[in-house]
């Protein structure tokens, strides 16, 4: 019943920063936890960042440099990347579940999906 919906990627050099948006509407933001998520061609997908009731978790290729933060007034729940590496270039989704805390780095445990929106790091 909640959409969700990605803004901010685009083109940034290496050592930039940036920061990803996901609007969400049809539904209240904070009964659910949300992950962040990325893909890139040819590749599975990864988890980056989820905030869940028990707390917040990074995957360790970006441990340090990134920081997922909610904001259940507005709706909204940001991702922001500083120190940015080629590696980096991928798709990021943001995604929504209900339920327990368990699998937060698992995609099929999210039941919601954003469209994704394309983060690409040049060198």
């Amino acid at each position: 019943q909640v959409q969700l919906v990605e803004s901010g990627g685009g083109l940034v050099q290496a050592g930039g920063s940036l920061r990803l948006s996901c609007a969400a509407s049809g539904d209240t933001l904070s009964s659910y936890g949300m992950g962040w998520f990325r893909q890139a061609p040819g590749k599975e997908r990864e988890f980056v960042a989820a905030i869940l009731w028990s707390g917040t978790y990074y995957g360790d290729s970006v441990k340090g440099r990134f920081t997922m933060s909610r904001d259940n007034a507005k709706s909204t729940v940001y991702l922001q990347m500083y120190s940015l590496k080629p590696e980096d270039t991928a798709v990021y989704y943001c995604a929504a579940r209900l339920g327990s805390s368990n699998n937060y780095d698992v995609p099929g445990w999210y039941a919601y999906w954003g469209q994704g929106t394309q983060v690409t790091v040049s060198s």
